[in-house]
């Protein structure tokens, strides 16, 4: 018992935390002028979206791309969600990789990625600004035995980026300009 009380707490602890450094996130953006894009891109196999990052990453200095902010997600032939890397330079931009999280993971995704309820309604709201049909794309996208590449970064990247997930044999990529106030 005594247990899943600290899980509670932990859990809020993440909420409270990921809720105060987003708006200091949102005014960092807004300062800086730069836009952000989310891309959701999903891949055969369980393990491919981490081989297709680890290749990306790589590039990167040659590259010069710069992602912020990523997510690893998989799901097993039983449709078991697994978050097998997260990683953000900002609490707002972490927030709403983890918010993609919370939608295609459901409510363990929730708790893993963002740490707050209602992550469809906060992706399509104004902090964020995703369209719903594209969040919708996102949650029917990862299919049992499948992979997703989540990775939020400045848009004079996006078409370098998908062009290297097309290249990978993405299933499916879904972009989205993210708002930030």
């Amino acid at each position: 018992m005594w247990f899943r009380e600290i899980n509670r707490s932990a859990v809020v602890g993440i909420a409270i935390a990921l809720a105060a450094g987003i708006d200091g996130g949102a005014v960092a953006h807004a300062q800086d002028g730069v836009t952000r894009t989310l891309i959701y891109a999903t891949y055969n196999g369980q393990n491919r979206a981490g081989e297709v990052f680890k290749s990306m990453q790589s590039a990167q200095g040659s590259t010069g791309e710069r992602i912020e902010s990523f997510a690893v997600v998989s799901k097993d032939a039983n449709g078991k969600v697994t978050v097998r890397d997260q990683r953000h330079r900002d609490a707002g931009v972490g927030a709403v990789v983890g918010g993609v999280i919370g939608v295609v993971g459901g409510p363990l995704g929730v708790a893993v990625g963002a740490g707050v309820g209602g992550a469809a309604g906060y992706l399509t709201g104004d902090a964020v600004g995703i369209p719903i049909d594209k969040v919708e794309s996102m949650k029917n996208a990862l299919t049992p035995n499948t992979s997703a590449l989540v990775v939020v970064l400045d848009d004079r990247w996006v078409n370098d980026v998908e062009r290297s997930m097309q290249q990978a044999k993405a299933r499916q990529i879904i972009a989205s300009q993210i708002g930030v106030r």
